[in-house]
């Protein structure tokens, strides 16, 4: 597959060190080195970049196609500003068989690569092809939380944050107390009490710049 960069955010292409410029991005379709990625797998849909549920869905879906066409990355800074609150539920979490978490969370993201929604760095050492899928938890339930929240991981570790939870796994099983809103790439979709979510390793064949190029953000 190759990648030209014509969305809103473009946080594959970002990740994979693809230009913004088109003309680059076909020379790289055409030229490129051929990479074998991961993809991520949540209640049988296919992701590339990122799914997640709670306030990540909710910020997602109150990001319309209208809103992010005006507003662009500006849409996810305004939605967010209108959905800080992040209610909390009662989450449980598995990890390949094991019991993760188990408490209050307002988020749970999946993420392929560190880059997420908005720019955010959230997985400081995510790779798109070592397997595996992040998985993060954020325990944040106000504005001041997830200022501080995002303060750190802007500014450094995100699982130095006081209220978050990193970790690393190739098959999640996510129970919530109440239906919460999940998305998958920037796509909401309807509310549900669990997901299910699995790596699928080498999932995809994609055309990348060349090694001596620009170091791929991930």
């Amino acid at each position: 597959m190759a990648i030209l960069p014509a969305g809103t955010a473009n946080l594959f292409a970002g990740n994979l060190g693809i230009p913004e410029d088109l003309p680059a991005a076909v020379r790289i379709g055409l030229h490129g080195r051929r990479r074998r990625l991961d993809l991520g797998k949540l209640n049988g849909e296919h992701f590339a970049v990122m799914a997640g549920a709670g306030f990540d869905g909710e910020l997602i879906r109150a990001a319309d196609r209208e809103l992010k066409g005006r507003l662009g990355r500006l849409a996810y800074v305004w939605t967010g500003l209108r959905h800080v609150r992040g209610e909390l539920t009662r989450t449980r979490i598995t990890v390949d068989g094991d019991r993760w978490f188990d408490g209050e969370a307002s988020c749970v993201l999946f993420g392929n690569v560190g880059t997420i929604t908005g720019g955010i760095p959230a997985f400081d050492d995510a790779r798109p092809d070592d397997g595996a899928l992040e998985i993060g938890v954020s325990t944040a339930s106000g504005a001041i939380d997830w200022a501080r929240t995002l303060g750190r991981m802007a500014s450094g570790r995100s699982e130095d944050s006081t209220f978050v939870r990193i970790t690393r796994g190739r098959k999640v099983k996510v129970r919530f107390a109440e239906p919460k809103t999940y998305e998958l790439d920037g796509g909401a979709r309807s509310r549900t009490r669990r997901l299910k979510v699995r790596s699928v390793p080498a999932g995809l064949t994609v055309c990348c710049p060349d090694r001596s190029a620009t170091a791929p953000t991930e």
